[in-house]
């Protein structure tokens, strides 16, 4: 799969297949830098970018230093590529722009929204990295052919439900955690000024909350195996959810009885649930036909 040409690494692809290569045509990898693969990807940059244009043909490209630099270049270039390219995309075709008409519609929220998220993805960036970095220095459980366990696809697929549980999990009780008294007023209540966020808003976090919810998906393939371009896909299907979901639906629910302040804490846990098992397991009420669409002029 990888083949060396002096210190660098070139990816050689047949058929567009990551289990088989050939010497010939070079495939440029796009860069997915909230994934896994960091070390293919690294691997890439240095061979067609760093190594020839920006380092010093002295510094090796596996030295830790030059390899932390170069990872978060390519996370903050990467994600503010991402995030733009979803966000404009879900706010031209998905978003309902009637929404803005909403009296609870900031002045200047997208504009905010944007420079919130701009703001702190270069700090939510440099724990990441350091997660990247242990990646790339061999010290996760990711793995390359499909062979090389017992029950090889077999554990691919359940690994994919294992890990859709595993950070669903984590997120949940991590958000809840992020909505106790001591840590909401100054972690994650910014993420909830935009009372009608757009999608613009992905990403408009306090900069330990963005990291902190995003760290199961980081944790999995530390504890156990998982192919790299599982990893790979789900980042991006998350990636892509988050941003045209933005987690906070616009919608509303008709309160049954009860505290308003108990009954939206527990429609907030549930929006950020995939699974409803774990609102339930805390006997969490799931919002159910009582949700209609926020009114707005």
């Amino acid at each position: 799969m990888l083949m060396k040409a002096g210190t660098s690494y070139i990816i050689f692809l047949k058929n567009f297949s990551f289990e088989k290569c050939q010497h010939g045509q070079i495939i440029v990898v796009l860069v997915y830098p909230l994934g896994a693969k960091m070390d293919l990807v690294l691997n890439i940059a240095d061979y067609y970018f760093f190594t020839p244009y920006i380092y010093p043909a002295t510094w090796p490209e596996d030295d830790i230093f030059r390899q932390t630099i170069s990872l978060l270049i390519i996370t903050n270039l990467g994600a503010y590529n991402l995030y733009f390219f979803f966000a404009t995309l879900s706010y031209y075709f998905v978003y309902d722009h009637s929404l803005m008409k909403h009296p609870q519609f900031l002045k200047n929220q997208v504009y905010r929204e944007i420079m919130h998220s701009v703001k702190s993805m270069p700090w939510i960036s440099l724990p990441t990295v350091s997660l990247f970095l242990l990646e790339v220095r061999g010290y996760s459980r990711l793995y390359d052919g499909v062979g090389e366990f017992p029950f090889g696809w077999f554990r691919l697929l359940a690994s994919v439900l294992s890990f859709l549980f595993f950070t669903d999990m984590l997120i949940y009780w991590i958000h809840r955690g992020l909505h106790h008294r001591l840590l909401y007023k100054r972690l994650h209540k910014p993420h909830h000024i935009w009372k009608i966020p757009t999608p613009f808003a992905s990403h408009a976090f306090h900069p330990l909350d963005g990291f902190l919810q995003s760290l199961p998906y980081h944790i999995y393939p530390f504890v156990f195996p998982l192919h790299k371009v599982v990893y790979l896909e789900i980042d991006r299907a998350s990636l892509a959810l988050s941003t045209v979901m933005n987690r906070h639906r616009n919608i509303q629910i008709t309160w049954r009885a009860g505290n308003l302040k108990t009954n939206l804490f527990a429609f907030a846990m549930y929006l950020f649930s995939l699974f409803i098992f774990w609102p339930r397991l805390q006997h969490v009420e799931v919002p159910g036909p009582g949700i209609e669409s926020m009114p707005y002029p």
